[in-house]
């Protein structure tokens, strides 16, 4: 049996020509949909994400207001930008580029955020809508698996979903959307402490690695037929030759692509997979904050 590969970079244009269409609705209006982008330092791969970013947001009919500071600039200087973006009424979400330099509280930085324009959906008051159940902004890459998964028409209810990884940007959140009433998934986050950790994974019809360690997942702790989204983005060292001493490096998931494609049913790739729709989820939210902060004072 060979997997289906879920080709992210397709849905991923559905969901961003879904993206401009609302902008264009929005531009009718006389509002243009725009992102305050914070990027502190000149990290290579930070650099390279929020480069596309601005490159989805161009071609959504979006705008950018890009913000880039040295990597010493002092947090109270960076809150006081945030301060300023949260009261321009012309910006309506705000994106800081993390990881932060050591000598910046990432969450202190993420809590200044206006929790209307917060579309990563990282601050305290998305987090809490998110496990309450209420209407608020999702985390872009959490919401872009999910969206792979209906795209797909893959079921959630009743399946048993293992979760590896329980971070703050895709592990935790995604454990508490497959358990709402809607989705309705049987669940199990695994992490660093999982003892055996292939006794889990193996009882997944839905497997989601998101641990950040490449290769992982390997064939024999996959069930079979299972549903393998891969969320790992690895840089791995091309060994040997000239081309590893300059520092060349290839993408790797968390999920050894090979082996285990030949037991899932489906399964995404790395790149090309869930990468996309973290961008494309990120439009999505914009446009609806847009929408909401844009909006028409009710009738008294």
């Amino acid at each position: 049996m060979a997997a289906r590969v879920i080709d992210g970079g397709k849905i991923a244009r559905k969901k961003r020509d879904e993206a401009a269409a609302g902008a264009a609705r929005l531009k009718a209006r006389g509002i243009t949909p725009c992102l305050g982008v914070i990027l502190v330092g000149d990290d290579p791969a930070s650099l390279s994400y929020v480069r596309g970013k601005e490159r989805a947001l161009e071609e959504a009919g979006m705008t950018g207001r890009d913000i880039r500071l040295p990597r010493d600039v002092t947090e109270e200087k960076l809150l006081g930008i945030i301060k300023e973006l949260n009261a321009d009424r012309l910006v309506h979400g705000i994106l800081v580029q993390l990881p932060l330099p050591p000598h910046i509280r990432e969450d202190r930085v993420i809590t200044a955020l206006d929790p209307a324009k917060d579309v990563d959906g990282f601050h305290p008051v998305s987090a809490g809508n998110l496990v309450l159940g209420r209407r608020g902004f999702l985390p872009c890459t959490p919401r872009g698996i999910l969206a792979l998964l209906e795209e797909m028409k893959i079921p959630t209810a009743g399946a048993h979903a293992v979760v590896v990884g329980r971070s703050n940007l895709v592990g935790r959140p995604l454990a508490n959307l497959l358990t709402r009433r809607d989705l309705n998934a049987t669940l199990t986050v695994c992490h660093t402490g999982t003892v055996d950790l292939g006794s889990y994974t193996r009882q997944g019809d839905i497997l989601i690695a998101a641990a950040g360690k490449a290769g992982l997942i390997t064939a024999d702790m996959v069930k079979d037929g299972a549903v393998v989204i891969d969320v790992g983005v690895n840089r791995v060292p091309v060994p040997g030759g000239e081309n590893a001493a300059a520092g060349a490096y290839r993408l790797r998931g968390d999920v050894d692509f090979e082996g285990v494609s030949k037991k899932a049913s489906y399964i995404t790739p790395v790149p090309g997979g869930v990468g996309p729709m973290t961008i494309a989820m990120l439009l999505l939210n914009l446009l609806r904050a847009a929408e909401d902060l844009c909006a028409p004072a009710p009738a008294p």
